[in-house]
């Protein structure tokens, strides 16, 4: 069963992209890399975690030019982008700060890791999309780094963000959708990935949370907030126990696995199809 799983992964993505010869190009993350990824995770300062989301781009691959931080008064995201061979765009985000209590290794340097690595396995294919990959700043201070991307979309271009696919905490299940601030269309599409790697898909809304997704779906672009949460999580975010010991590193590894067969399929979609 983990064989088929595995193959229906690779054939997918090569399908999506267009091009089987694409497969050689393919530079998929392991579990074990990802594991190394995690325990990077800085556990103080704004500053220190910023970066050292910086240090991880650079491992994987993105040149040092190319990893921008926008002039956004007191914001500081780190933007890398993927030119596509249009304008249709994609946004991929993880926010990066955390809350004054523990670590924020699950809350959310669990998102930028597999953020990071998407970036890593994508870069170098040949895409129709640009995608652009970024790490908020301040969403635990109430969406800040997304809003003030979100709201530097001129509303005339906005037709052109097919969609925006933000992950936000694993270390406990299955990819899972958070219901209330992420768009039917893209839920839709990513229990349809589920599917076919034979994992278990579940949307709920938490109570009172919100994350990166808002600010875009707020704009009417296409959205979907991704989790690897379960009924405990209140015990672990924003807490103590937010810490490296606590990630489960399956949910890390399928999160990953899911993202890049979901924005895989994204690629291979009308930009206008996630709007319904």
């Amino acid at each position: 069963m983990k064989f088929k799983i595995w193959f229906s992964f690779i054939a997918v993505l090569c399908l999506c992209l267009n091009s089987s010869a694409q497969q050689s190009k393919i530079n998929l993350s392991t579990e074990e890399e990802l594991k190394a990824d995690i325990e990077l995770a800085p556990c103080k300062k704004r500053k220190e975690r910023l970066e050292a989301v910086k240090k991880l781009f650079l491992k994987m691959g993105a040149p040092e030019s190319e990893i921008t931080v926008p002039n956004l008064k007191d914001i500081e995201n780190v933007v890398v982008t993927k030119k596509g061979k249009t304008e249709e765009t994609v946004i991929v985000g993880a926010h990066y700060d955390k809350t004054e209590t523990g670590c924020g290794a699950i809350d959310n340097w669990t998102g930028i890791v597999i953020l990071a690595n998407l970036y890593r396995t994508v870069k170098n294919l040949t895409t129709q999309k640009t995608y652009i990959f970024v790490a908020f700043d301040k969403e635990e201070m109430g969406l800040l780094g997304s809003e003030a991307m979100a709201k530097e979309i001129p509303k005339e271009k906005r037709k052109d963000y097919c969609a925006m696919v933000n992950f936000d905490s694993f270390g406990f299940s299955y990819p899972q959708a958070l219901r209330n601030i992420s768009s039917d269309s893209l839920i839709n599409l990513a229990k349809e990935v589920s599917d076919e790697m034979k994992i278990p898909f579940a949307k709920a809304g938490i109570e009172f949370a919100s994350s990166d997704s808002d600010s875009f779906k707020r704009r009417d672009i296409a959205s979907i907030s991704l989790h690897g949460l379960n009924d405990q999580w209140q015990d672990y975010l924003h807490t103590p126990n937010d810490k490296i010991s606590k990630v489960n590193m399956k949910s890390v590894y399928y999160g990953y696995r899911h993202g890049l067969v979901f924005l895989s399929k994204i690629e291979n979609k009308p930009c206008d199809s996630f709007r319904k």
